[in-house]
């Protein structure tokens, strides 16, 4: 294939400026592009273990029988694998080996060091990462399968857990979301506050402040939002303690609570695991570190395995400082790079190499390339994500009926779900055989979505009760109430649309009867008007109704309203009639239904659509990344981090940086992490308009191809704070502090309050003056 350009046919466009029959061509530079980029990835040494480690050392046997396996490390890897005592910190760019790694560095403290397995624990984030690295030891040299039984290797939550039973913690886990929304719908509605917030943004907000390590008493309380919280938060607890549950969270934060308050156990943890290695640090929450830095003292033979470069799970409360001031934490703390790429092609890693150089508060390193080919990264500029997704898709298919490439060849990242809406819809409509890893509920199933869409089934049909139980709270009537009375009123005096019934509910104030007898008459009027336009309709009163509700705020943001709305309105465009186009999401919420069956076989010859989020970890021979466009990537959301009122769950993280800074940089991030998901080939595409406004090729895209490097900052500074490493200082600082010896607890003065109760023991405690860390 010709690199430097690629032709695909897109036939209509559907949002100004029109199509008209245009060519969209893939070119060799970003639109607006006025240099190439100025540096290519440099190749690594193509020298391994075989020629760097010499026959009359000591450990050559353990490599030369790595090497039989076909287990050739590199001088970085050697160097990690080979780690004696102390901590360690391996910075593991993409596609580097880390799991390689920390297979190899297992089995050498075992057969080479002759540390007993049961000495060592390797920390994993997920099941399946641990099974495959306890499968794959069993191939190392000198390692038998009773020793890979010795060894602990597992998640946080097994590991946390099996300790909690060991001291007779007895409760069962929660394991099942549906019965946690369960038990949180039967209390918001003890509380008349089931129409305020949906179970997923309550447990995601107390998720976070378990793993800030904030307990109940610690959350702030002063909004009556904040109250609210509080008050459904302590309720779930009670009904959780009640029915003798605890929960993922329960498991990390009960056992910190518990070797806090039993320094004996600690101990004997202690002696235990004299050797820990942690997989995935850059993902590493408060909590989690909280719990491996207990466990790793006094020796803190503690190896870590990350990139903070891959960083971009902030939301799901990982913390970037963890990685960034491990040196600060651990003063002798020895520094390894594996930045040797076997995934990607040279000029691939030369566009991330530039993309992520555009990042100041990182670890500095480059990726070194081991495959050249004649290949180049590819970029499109379509008029919308209508035009892009129809390109993307013509593309795919001519590649597969040329023979060149199966369907399972190909992935399709995303930014957010209301970004995949076209693409998923064209692969849906070509019959394109594809899985969507964005699991749950497809873009017309989104919350803020189904009430726009249950206003057009009411109007198509009057007595849809399902669609009219959703739309009353965006009426300001409370759900249960007003459908019960609905139902009473139809049993004797049937109507046609069973809102009207609503016109004779008691205790309806004149506002309310005013604004209801509108609404009747709008859905009255909807079907005449085609479903772009009686969507904008009801978004005359809708979106009023989200901005204005706080209680929205704690996981909306108006820009993301907007954004998913507008979409809506893209895809309405498409169809003459509301009838259609209902027709037409029916059909995607049913493909959507049928995707999990899919998502289940790894055998299956299918596209993978899935958000960069999803991505991470994975690679693909050809990667498709949509949306590269300003305010789609990066968000308009992190453009306009520093107004935003709803950042609940990054409030009081790294305080000290610039908030738009911060943000874009975890952008970035995910531009990163897309383009080094590829192995063969990358295409980059930009749409020009979005949500009716012209945009510019992402700024991520274009930096590296332009002379001036654009980042945004409210602070007013020309450039960006730089920090290296996140390095701390002892200072004395005035605290709470635990007046029960046994009991390590202090925490800083946050209030005059003259007496405080300490959170782990429940004694009291007082002022003290304490040595503290704090960050320089």
């Amino acid at each position: 294939m010709d690199s430097s350009q690629l032709t695909v046919h897109s036939k209509q466009a559907n949002q100004p400026p029109q199509n008209n029959g245009q060519r969209y061509t893939y070119q060799s530079r970003p639109e607006g592009a006025t240099k190439e980029l100025q540096h290519q990835a440099l190749l690594a040494s193509s020298e391994t273990s075989k020629q760097l480690v010499l026959a009359d050392e000591q450990d050559s046997f353990y490599f030369r029988a790595l090497e039989n396996n076909g287990v050739f490390l590199n001088q970085g890897q050697i160097d990690a694998v080979r780690h004696g005592d102390g901590p360690a910190l391996v910075l593991a760019g993409a596609g580097s080996g880390k799991t390689r790694v920390l297979i190899s560095r297992a089995g050498y403290l075992m057969s080479v060091k002759k540390i007993n397995p049961k000495n060592i624990l390797l920390l994993t984030f997920t099941k399946k990462a641990a099974n495959e690295m306890k499968q794959r030891m069993e191939s190392l040299p000198g390692i038998s399968r009773a020793m890979i039984r010795d060894l602990t290797a597992g998640t946080f939550h097994s590991i946390f857990l099996s300790i909690l039973k060991w001291q007779g913690y007895t409760q069962s886990i929660l394991s099942s979301e549906k019965y946690k929304h369960t038990a949180l719908k039967i209390i918001l509605k003890e509380m008349k506050l089931q129409d305020a917030y949906e179970p997923e943004t309550i447990l995601s907000l107390h998720s976070h402040y378990k793993n800030q390590i904030i307990t109940l008493d610690e959350i702030p309380a002063s909004t009556v939002v904040e109250k609210e919280m509080k008050e459904i938060f302590t309720k779930y607890e009670r009904w959780k303690q009640k029915n003798h549950f605890i929960d993922f969270d329960d498991m990390l934060l009960e056992s910190y609570l518990l070797l806090k308050k039993n320094p004996e156990l600690l101990a004997k943890l202690q002696a235990r695991f004299h050797y820990i290695l942690c997989d995935e640090w850059q993902d590493t929450n408060p909590l989690q570190y909280e719990l491996t830095k207990l466990l790793a003292k006094p020796q803190q033979n503690l190896f870590v395995v990350g990139d903070d470069d891959q960083t971009i799970y902030s939301f799901n409360g990982a913390d970037r400082s963890i990685i960034l001031g491990f040196q600060g934490d651990y003063e002798n703390t020895r520094v390894i790079h594996l930045d040797i790429n076997y995934r990607s092609s040279r000029s691939i890693l030369s566009l991330a190499n530039e993309v992520i150089n555009g990042n100041t508060v990182r670890h500095k390193k480059e990726l070194k390339a081991t495959i050249t080919n004649d290949y180049h990264p590819l970029f499109a500029r379509p008029n919308t994500t209508d035009d892009e997704a129809k390109s993307v898709i013509d593309f795919i298919k001519e590649e597969v009926a040329a023979g060149k490439r199966s369907y399972k060849d190909f992935a399709i990242l995303h930014r957010t779900i209301s970004n995949s809406r076209a693409i998923f819809e064209q692969l849906v409509l070509q019959e394109i055989p594809f899985v969507s890893y964005s699991r749950g509920d497809s873009f017309y199933e989104q919350s803020i979505v189904k009430p726009v869409l249950d206003y057009l089934r009411v109007a198509l049909n009057g007595k849809n009760s399902e669609a009219i139980k959703n739309i009353l709270p965006t009426m300001y009537l409370q759900r249960d109430s007003a459908y019960r009375f609905i139902e009473e009123e139809e049993l004797f005096y049937p109507k046609t649309h069973l809102l009207e019934h609503l016109l004779n509910m008691p205790k309806l104030k004149p506002f309310q009867k005013k604004q209801l007898a509108e609404r009747i008459t709008l859905l009255h009027s909807l079907t005449m008007l085609k479903p772009k336009q009686a969507i904008r309709k009801i978004r005359s009163f809708y979106d009023k109704y989200i901005e204005t509700d706080d209680r929205k705020s704690l996981t909306l943001h108006k820009e993301v309203v907007k954004e998913t709305l507008a979409e809506l309105e893209a895809s309405a465009a498409h169809f003459e009639t509301i009838a259609q186009f209902i027709s037409f999401v029916d059909d995607i919420i049913e493909k959507n239904n049928e995707m999990e069956e899919n998502r289940r076989s790894d055998a299956i010859n299918a596209v993978s659509l899935m958000t960069i989020h999803k991505s991470k970890g994975l690679e693909f021979p050809v990667v498709f990344l949509i949306g590269a466009s300003d305010t789609i990537l990066p968000h308009s959301s992190a453009l306009d981090a520093d107004n935003r009122k709803d950042m609940v769950l990054t409030k009081g993280k790294q305080e000290d940086e610039n908030v738009v800074l911060q943000a874009i940089e975890e952008e970035r991030r995910l531009a990163y992490v897309a383009i080094t998901r590829a192995k063969d080939e990358l295409y980059v595409s930009s749409p020009a308009y979005y949500r009716g406004e012209k945009i510019t090729v992402s700024r991520f895209i274009r930096e590296p191809f332009t002379d001036i490097k654009e980042i945004e900052q409210r602070s007013g500074s020309s450039k960006p704070q730089v920090i290296v490493n996140l390095k701390k200082k002892w200072e004395k600082l005035l605290v709470w502090d635990c007046v029960n010896d046994a009991c390590k607890g202090w925490m800083k003065i946050t209030s005059n309050e003259q007496l405080k109760q300490c959170p782990l023991c429940r004694e009291q405690m007082i002022k003290k003056e304490r040595k503290v860390q704090v960050r320089v």
